[in-house]
């Protein structure tokens, strides 16, 4: 389970969250400037509430009123943003294996035969196209045995027929993985294709809160 109960201030925008999620895919969605960027960034550690408590089960990663807030390399958060931030100077595998969590199980062949991204690991980062960009981005956040994974639009570069290739990617993650995702999108049909539950976000509030979908 994933608490998010805080409040964070960024100028005169001001986001609130109270939300518990379970396993799965996990949408954010709503218009540009909701808050969905920002919530990731607070799960992260990268922009620090004021209060509330963030929590991955009986993990505490924030919490104002005891004064905690561990830093981003000690989180266990795998994050993928839209532009992915791989270094062009290391072929596939050197930035796959970049901060590798020691102990943990995942192996490299199991992550790259699962993404396929094991045929282009000698490849250069420049040579790589969009869509191979994105799943080696993915697989090198794997590679941290990650408690939480945070994608940010991660296909919204990527053509309409890369995207529909890359969709099942993310959910052999959430099914043969267990990993929980949560997944901002402004595409409906992307939403709709992979979440197993919506949090509407407008103007920093949740429109309409966690439900399954469906139910």
């Amino acid at each position: 389970m994933i608490h998010l109960d805080f409040t964070l201030r960024q100028g005169p925008f001001l986001l609130e969250l109270h939300e518990q999620l379970a396993g799965g895919i996990t949408a954010l969605f709503g218009p540009s400037g909701a808050g969905k960027t920002t919530t990731l960034d607070a799960i992260a550690g990268l922009r620090r509430p004021f209060s509330g408590r963030i929590a991955v089960g009986e993990r505490v990663l924030f919490d104002a009123s005891r004064g905690i807030d561990l830093p981003p390399h000690t989180r266990h958060i795998g994050y993928v943003p839209q532009e992915p931030a791989l270094f062009p100077h290391m072929n596939v595998r050197r930035n796959v294996l970049y901060g590798r969590r020691p102990g943990q199980r995942l192996s490299v062949d199991a992550v790259t035969k699962m993404l396929e991204v094991g045929e282009f690991l000698d490849r250069r980062v420049p040579d790589l196209s969009g869509g191979e960009r994105q799943r080696v981005a993915l697989a090198r956040a794997l590679m941290s045995a990650p408690d939480v994974l945070l994608l940010d639009e991660p296909l919204a570069a990527v053509d309409v027929e890369r995207r529909r290739r890359i969709l099942p990617y993310l959910l052999r993650v959430r099914d043969d993985l267990g990993v929980p995702v949560i997944y901002v999108s402004h595409d409906r049909g992307e939403v709709d294709q992979l979440a197993d539950r919506v949090i509407v976000l407008d103007a920093g509030r949740a429109a309409v809160s966690a439900g399954e979908k469906g139910s």
